[in-house]
């Protein structure tokens, strides 16, 4: 069994000169007068971040944060898998896996981690397992295809083997909901509870699907474009995002604009968290390799659902602003359903949008699992 190497965050001086100077050096593109955001980043806005990042932005602050919590990088198929792992001071706690998506990272979830591993209740506390996907950040580039969400899943409970861990939650939105359905349908046994913030699962057949939503509705076809170019040239588009700050930073700041549950400016987070999680692709050099997800999406369309329904306990919690949703007589023909709420506020990146709303749906869904 490969072992378990301690990290700390400690981006090279000589990184983030490079990056002062390309952001120095921007070129950025004219604009139609008036157009807002129909065609994306406005260049004003762009131009605002670019400034606040060369001026008032400071990684070390942030980096510091993420060295509060213990870290661990390990090895597995070759590729290797970066991870916080905070233990709760709590006798009572369980282990929970939080799993991001993109264009997110480990940093969708700073604001959750010391409110689920220091309650006040101790009966809700949790010892937290945060993965950075093969091929997002910390975790770095992959360097094979076939790192498909059941690979990924695989390959997490691999790491709770690793940990000791031999019973555990599994929570996630976007692909880390995908890489959970995974990991609770390979793993009943283990997996004690799964939680999702995004659950999308076909209908049957010649039944309607659930209703389009306000996302759906106000983007249309434009709204999976990045899908499309990332799924078919994830190569060709990650010369722009790992090459080009500014160009990284407009390609995954649009989508935290477009997918919060209010789009648009002024956003509910702050110029700093938006940075931070861009920050996280650019040191690791992993836009072209976190792209590749979605190719490898469309080479194992099978790992997008689960093959036979699966009896862990699920919850999912809807939000107002989610890109997509099913039906729950849907979810049920895949899923175990044992919580279905329907939240007041929040987008696709609840952890960061809502924290409030977010922890405490995950604490009530897990209360009554934990034994």
């Amino acid at each position: 069994m490969a072992a378990l190497e301690p990290f700390l965050v400690d981006v090279p001086a000589d990184v983030l000169a490079d990056l002062s100077e390309r952001l120095r050096r921007t070129r950025f593109p004219n604009e139609i007068a008036g157009i807002g955001w129909r065609h994306g980043v406005p260049l004003d806005y762009l131009r605002e971040i670019v400034t606040y990042w060369l001026d008032a932005y400071d990684w070390r602050t942030h980096e510091a944060r993420l060295n509060r919590y213990q870290q661990f990088t390990t090895t597995i198929d070759g590729q290797r898998i970066h991870f916080l792992h905070v233990r709760s001071r709590h006798q009572a706690a369980i282990p929970l896996f939080l799993t991001h998506g993109w264009p997110g990272s480990l940093v969708e979830f700073v604001e959750v981690i010391d409110p689920l591993t220091d309650p006040a209740d101790p009966a809700d506390a949790f010892h937290l397992v945060v993965p950075s996907l093969p091929g997002y950040g910390f975790s770095g580039p992959t360097t094979q295809a076939g790192w498909h969400p059941r690979r990924i899943a695989d390959a997490f409970g691999q790491i709770a083997d690793r940990l000791g861990y031999e019973r555990y939650g599994v929570q996630g939105g976007d692909w880390g909901a995908i890489v959970s359905y995974n990991m609770a349908e390979l793993r009943p046994e283990r997996v004690l509870g799964l939680h999702v913030n995004l659950m999308n699962v076909p209908p049957p057949e010649g039944e309607p699907a659930a209703p389009p939503t306000a996302w759906a509705t106000r983007e249309g076809a434009a709204g999976g474009g990045y899908e499309a170019i990332q799924g078919t040239r994830p190569q060709t588009i990650g010369y722009l995002l790992d090459d080009s700050p500014a160009g990284l930073a407009a390609w995954i700041i649009e989508k935290f604009h477009e997918w919060a549950e209010h789009p648009g400016d002024p956003l509910a987070l702050t110029a700093d968290q938006l940075l931070t999680n861009v920050m996280v692709y650019w040191v690791n050099r992993t836009g072209a390799s976190s792209a590749r997800l979605y190719w490898e999406r469309r080479q194992a369309p099978e790992t997008m659902v689960p093959r036979r329904r699966v009896s862990v306990p699920t919850g999912v919690a809807n939000y107002p602003g989610e890109l997509v949703r099913s039906l729950r007589p849907h979810a049920e023909r895949y899923f175990n359903v044992t919580h279905w709420t329907e939240l007041p506020s929040g987008g696709h990146f609840p952890a960061m949008e809502v924290p409030a709303i977010f922890v405490p749906d995950v604490r009530a869904f897990f209360r009554p699992l934990r034994c």
